[in-house]
Parts: structure tokens; C-alpha cells; sequence
């Protein structure tokens, strides 16, 4: 009983520190997120915690709920408006990603991102769906609080929305990316080499992007290159860095986001975000699921040769005696009559 005891303490310990983690990566993260705030230094085009959030819960389950709480109170409890609706947008943005955890494991989800069926699962109903909760209850909340008039609020629940959305369509599966990384063996020199090409045409269209020409579509033919070559954990940092640089052109109205107002321009980001996300997810996952399908034809066809070798090996040995039996056999001569008796 005194070893239970211990363990059970153990496990509590590294629970309690796990949610200690979250909240403090919740926490830097939102930091980071508020640079590029939009609407009343708290909504944003891309928000870092959404994604965190539904990466943790599903990667060391829900029993780490509290730190994404303590990571939203720490947040907002600097942004206000009040204690209850610092506590009510604590509570949504708890809600959310943990809903979203629900929805994909009751769907099977998968983190390796293998399959397209997890690819729309994340998309759909752990970004677009489960930030639902978040969006509204946020963006009720600050109306209720006299923060936001009701001419505002669509405008902020949609910004909302779409910002923890593509908090978990960019930021997830670099995270589950992560989880799972494993160093190439013996890699090829041209495999490296590949690799830093792609890395220096990232920057440099992140460059082009944040200056003033309207490059925003040379993003995708990098995006498909990851993808075809190094699958998820290609694709995905390539999502990400695309949609960070896209945020920063927009915020600072630079690019294709010259001479906007905030609507279209937030239209015109959102839109570019969510395309080379689901550019990203959706091909990677595609390209896997089909090398997983060229994997089990050729272990199949494998298994079939095999056992067709032995089939005919039996065969051959099966046909063996018989023909020694039929060579040793003294057939009569002509003329003669067979003996009767053996």
C-alpha cells in the first residue's frame, strides 16, 4: 500500500507540474498572440493558445484542462473588463479546446495525421466546430459588459472564431509533428540539401509577402512541395510560417493589405490562412494515407508470392514419390503375359 501510495503521489506531482507547463505555455503564447491584436488588444487573426490547448489535451489527455484555465485566467485577467467576465471568457476558452478533444476522439482521431479522415476531423470539428464555444462566449460576454456595442459583435465573433481556428489548424499539427520527430537514419546529403532549399524560399516569399508587392500566392507552391516531400512535417511548419507572415502584413497593412479597411482585410487574411492550412493538412494527409495503401499492396503481394512458392513447393515434393515409384516400376515385356499374383 505504501508503494500504490507513492506511486499515486508521483503521478500527481508530474500531473500538477504537466499543468503548470500548459498554463505558462498558454500564457507565452497568448503574449505573442496579443502583438498582432485587431479588435480591443484581445482578439486576434491567429491565436497560438487555441492550438496548444487541443494539442496537449490530446497528446496527455484531459486531465490537463487546468492549465489551459489558469492560462486564460493569467491572460485575461490583465484585459478585463471585470472579474466575472475575466472568469466567463476563462471558462469559454477552457470549454473550447476541450470540446474539440472530445469530438476528435469520439471520431478516432489519430495524432499522426496519417489519414484524411484525421485531416477533416482537426479541420472541422476540432478547429471550425469546437471554437465555436470560445467565439461566442468571448464575444457575448464583452457585449453583456458594455465593452462592445451590438454593431460590433459579429465583427468580433468572427475575428474571434477564425483566430482560434487557425490557432488549431496551424499550430496542432506542428505540435503533434513535434511529438512525433524522429531523426531521418542515414540520410542523403541531397535530402538536407532539399530541406534548407525549402527553408530559404520560405523566408524569402515571407519577405516578399510582408513587403509591399501582393505576392500572398507564391505561399501554396511551397506548401505543395513540402507536402509531396516531406509530408506533415514539412507541411505543416510551412503552414505555419506562411500564416505568420501573412498576419503581419495584414496588421500592419502592408502588401495585399495596402488601402483596406479592417473587414476586408481580415477577410482577405483569413482567408489565405485557412487555404494553405487546409492546402497543408489535406495533401500531407492524402499523400501519406496513399503511401500507407502502396506499403500494404506490396506486403500483400509479398505474402502472396510466398505463398505461392510454398504451394508449389509442396507440390514438387508431393509429386516426387510418385515418380520414383513409377521409375522402379518393371514394366511386362512384349509377349508376355503379366503374372497373376504379385
Amino acid at each position: 500500500m505504501a508503494v500504490a501510495r507513492r506511486q499515486g503521489l508521483g503521478r500527481g506531482a508530474l500531473t500538477a507540474l504537466e499543468i503548470c507547463a500548459l498554463a505558462a505555455l498558454y500564457y507565452g503564447s497568448a503574449r505573442l498572440g496579443l502583438l498582432q491584436q485587431l479588435v480591443r488588444g484581445q482578439v486576434t487573426p491567429l491565436w497560438p493558445p487555441s492550438g496548444i490547448a487541443v494539442a496537449s489535451l490530446l497528446l496527455r489527455g484531459p486531465r490537463l484542462w487546468p492549465g489551459v484555465a489558469l492560462g486564460a485566467f493569467l491572460v485575461n485577467i490583465s484585459l478585463g473588463p471585470t472579474l466575472p467576465a475575466v472568469l466567463a471568457i476563462m471558462a469559454g476558452n477552457t470549454l473550447a479546446p476541450v470540446c474539440s478533444y472530445l469530438l476528435l476522439r469520439r471520431t478516432g482521431f489519430r495524432e499522426e495525421l496519417d489519414r484524411l479522415r484525421d485531416a477533416l476531423g482537426l479541420i472541422f470539428l476540432g478547429g471550425f466546430t469546437g471554437m465555436l464555444v470560445s467565439a461566442t462566449t468571448g464575444s457575448g460576454t464583452l457585449l453583456l459588459s458594455g465593452v462592445l456595442s451590438p454593431a460590433g459583435f459579429w465583427p468580433t465573433w468572427s475575428v474571434w472564431w477564425t483566430g482560434d481556428a487557425m490557432g488549431v489548424l496551424v499550430v496542432t499539427p506542428v505540435l503533434l509533428v513535434l511529438r512525433s520527430a524522429r531523426r531521418p537514419e542515414h540520410p542523403r546529403p541531397s535530402r538536407w540539401a532539399e530541406a534548407l532549399l525549402l527553408l530559404a524560399a520560405t523566408a524569402g516569399v515571407g519577405f516578399l509577402v510582408t513587403a509591399h508587392t501582393p505576392l500572398l500566392f507564391l505561399g501554396f507552391p511551397l506548401l505543395i512541395w513540402a507536402a509531396f516531400r516531406f509530408r506533415l512535417a514539412g507541411a505543416a511548419p510551412c503552414a505555419l510560417a506562411m500564416s505568420s507572415f501573412a498576419i503581419i502584413a495584414g496588421t500592419e497593412r502592408s502588401g495585399p493589405f495596402a488601402g483596406h479597411d479592417l473587414l476586408t482585410a481580415m477577410i482577405t487574411l483569413q482567408a489565405f490562412n485557412g487555404s494553405a492550412a487546409l492546402t497543408a493538412l489535406l495533401l500531407s494527409a492524402v499523400i501519406s494515407e496513399r503511401d500507407q495503401t502502396q506499403r500494404e499492396i506490396a506486403r500483400a503481394c509479398g505474402q502472396l508470392a510466398a505463398m505461392a512458392a510454398r504451394i508449389a513447393a509442396g507440390d514438387h515434393l508431393a509429386t516426387r514419390p510418385a515418380a520414383a515409384a513409377e521409375k522402379h516400376r518393371k514394366p511386362p515385356q512384349t509377349g508376355e503375359r503379366p503374372s497373376p499374383h504379385p
